[in-house]
């Protein structure tokens, strides 16, 4: 209580004592018993009065006890689908013990790929370990935990949870679920290669072989090309040496999609053979995408541009100053003005002659005279005033698809505040938002009159967009995939088409299959009223089916996760409409949950002990709970929590000011004072 509240308290009590001492003591001079209780009664009237509108605050002390979290982690993926009524029924076990219910709060996560609090249903095909040990961190972050992780070991995609740290108010323990038994086993771990490659040269096809066992083989490797054998090579393997890693080379000769296969011969009694062979797609082109960037300036934004148009093989950026020759500039598909000025009168001139497709980027160097003068599709009043701008996308965009592209989590970039004129088609695909308020020009515009393509950025920073797509998704894919889609429409040379399809032509596995689409009408708007039907068939006629396209935001798509692994023709149309487009894909023979056979107990073993914990085997689950039971590190903690109130909040002060008023009233009136 503070010391003002004392003082107002004394002089609230010094108050009460002299009215009283006034009147019961000076003007009516009242003395004996009665006097003493009627004194009394006012006092505690008046200073019970006084103290309410002092409203000193009173501090209440509580105590709850807090049960630490159980949490109980439990892998869903199809390798571990064989446990499914084990798993299952640990988590009852752990539901109906008394002794985890009296100490802990329970909780149940499956996993696959991400984390989920459905119901078990153990059909993933893809396990991430360490972002499920994430997640729950971050959810359980600020108490006192504990996570048993129910699982075989054996993680697919992500991080690798060998290095994952629980931190300090986190324990960890494993169950090794599945079969422990080591198996002599030969494997092609990984095969890579480029998606694309160019006719008459060579790609390269590297491919990882592993070895379980402890007795030294023989093993073949082969790798053919739709069905050709191209190379083989023998290795020795043992149980020192048991990996290998192998480099070929092999020459596109024609154009096409090429099912590379990479296979080793099966061990005498091999129980795995499923992952002796590991297939990848390569479409071979007869043609690259050229791109001249130009830039004067030395910034971070060209680097981003160069890696992410160069993530995808079939393109090429040259990085140029402003005095470029015009023999470099012949061959090229699209031009990127990086924050042009008055020196890039040239590349101007050869862009207008040779009605190139161009992509400008400004910035704080730009100089905006110039450029207004210098072409006739835009221009810009610039203030000279930078401004930090932060990205909306247009969802009503309608020129490709963006899927599930977002700039949400974008950082605000530096642009020039100014108003903008295009004297073309074109459509805003990111708008501006400056101090929170969202304002009518464009970020980035893209443009089209005819074959010719442009698109306007306005502003400088773009590295900053691919950071923060590595910060939130662990890669760049996308960022990169967004500047792909964006350089795949300014490259094309073809006019605006109605109807345009957007796949990919190789899937690893049918899980992740998908074609999209976007239709527009006759005035080259997005019609979402359309009928859009895939017609589907498989390379030898035996298999077709036809699938509605659904509207998703804007575009259309249809999910092919239901089909079978191989090579499909399929066709778009509108119906009631003369209009279509067609296409291939291949959806490769691969399930990686398949590629493993035994429980990596080992690593689970060295998780939990780096994380505080142990590892146990199914048959020791009563242990694991008698651990956890007797675990002085996860007894209930006692919390307390200050609750300040004040004294109006007291029913019972008012209550003995109406009583001592009323008793005061009662006494006066019976002895005759009133």
């Amino acid at each position: 209580m503070q010391i003002q509240t004392v003082l107002l308290i004394l002089l609230a009590v010094s108050i009460a004592l002299g009215i009283v001492l006034f009147q019961y003591f000076k003007i009516q001079k009242k003395r004996g018993q009665t006097g003493w209780v009627l004194s009394f009664l006012r006092f505690i009237s008046i200073f019970g009065v006084l103290l309410l509108l002092i409203n000193p605050k009173v501090v209440k002390n509580q105590y709850t006890a807090e049960k630490a979290n159980l949490i109980l982690l439990v892998d869903e993926s199809t390798s571990i689908a064989n446990d499914s009524s084990f798993l299952k029924q640990s988590v009852t076990t752990f539901g109906n013990d008394d002794r985890i219910s009296k100490r802990f709060n329970l909780h149940t996560y499956g996993f696959g790929k991400d984390l989920s609090s459905d119901s078990l249903k153990f059909d993933q095909s893809e396990t991430n370990i360490s972002q499920a040990l994430e997640s729950i961190k971050e959810i359980f972050a600020n108490s006192n935990a504990v996570t048993v992780l129910l699982s075989d070991g054996n993680q697919t995609v992500g991080q690798d949870f060998d290095y994952f740290k629980a931190g300090k108010q986190m324990s960890l323990f494993s169950v090794a679920v599945g079969d422990t038994t080591t198996y002599e086993d030969l494997a092609i771990s990984q095969v890579n290669a480029n998606k694309f490659a160019f006719l008459n040269n060579q790609f390269p096809v590297e491919i990882f072989v592993d070895y379980s066992g402890e007795k030294a083989i023989n093993a073949e490797l082969l790798i053919s090309v739709d069905g050709n054998t191209v190379k083989r090579q023998q290795l020795k393997l043992d149980g020192i040496s048991n990996s290998k890693v192998v480099t070929n080379l092999i020459k596109a000769n024609s154009i096409g999609l090429k099912n590379v296969v990479a296979s080793v011969q099966e061990l005498p009694n091999e129980k795995n053979t499923s992952n002796n062979r590991r297939e990848v797609a390569v479409e071979v082109v007869d043609e690259k995408t050229n791109i001249l960037l130009v830039s004067d300036l030395v910034h971070p934004d060209i680097a981003a541009l160069k890696k992410a148009i160069e993530s995808n093989e079939q393109r090429s950026v040259s990085l140029v100053s402003s005095s470029v020759s015009s023999e470099i500039m012949q061959n090229v598909d699209l031009f990127i003005l990086y924050q042009p000025t008055s020196q890039f009168k040239s590349i101007y001139e050869f862009i207008e002659k040779s009605n190139t497709s161009v992509f400008t980027i400004t910035g704080s160097e730009a100089d905006w005279d110039f450029i207004n003068q210098a072409q006739n599709s835009f221009s810009k009043n610039s203030y000279d005033q930078t401004e930090e701008v932060s990205p909306v996308l247009n969802s009503g965009f309608t020129l490709f698809n963006l899927d599930d592209f977002s700039v949400d989590d974008f950082p605000p970039i530096k642009s020039n505040l100014g108003e903008v004129v295009d004297f073309t088609d074109s459509e805003t695909l990111i708008g501006q938002m400056v101090k929170g308020v969202e304002i009518d020009e464009p970020l980035l515009t893209l443009m089209y009159e005819g074959k010719k393509r442009q698109a306007v950025f306005y502003g400088e920073g773009l590295w900053k967009w691919r950071m923060q797509t590595y910060r939130a998704d662990k890669n760049f894919e996308r960022f990169d995939q967004f500047i792909g889609k964006l350089v795949l429409f300014l490259a094309s040379n073809e006019a605006k088409e109605r109807l345009t399809l957007d796949y990919e032509t190789v899937f690893a596995g049918s899980r992740e299959a998908k074609i999209g689409a976007s239709y527009f009408d006759n005035t080259f708007v997005f019609n979402a009223d359309a009928e859009l039907i895939l017609s589907l068939k498989n390379a030898d006629g035996k298999f077709k089916q036809e699938i509605p396209m659904f509207l998703n935001n804007n575009y259309y798509d249809a999910d092919l996760s239901n089909l079978k692994p191989g090579k499909y023709n399929f066709t778009v149309s509108v119906k009631n409409e003369n209009l279509s487009k067609s296409g291939s894909f291949t959806i490769l023979d691969f399930d990686i949950e398949k590629q493993f056979l035994s429980t990596n107990y080992k690593k689970l073993k060295r998780l939990s002990e780096r994380n505080n914990g142990n590892l146990y085997f199914p048959k020791e689950l009563e242990a694991l709970k008698d651990s956890l039971s007797n675990d002085q590190r996860l007894v209930p903690t006692q919390v307390s929590s200050q609750n300040i109130v004040s004294l109006i909040d007291f029913q019972i002060l008012l209550a003995i000011i109406a009583i001592s008023l009323a008793a005061e009233w009662f006494i006066r009136k019976y002895i005759g004072l009133i």
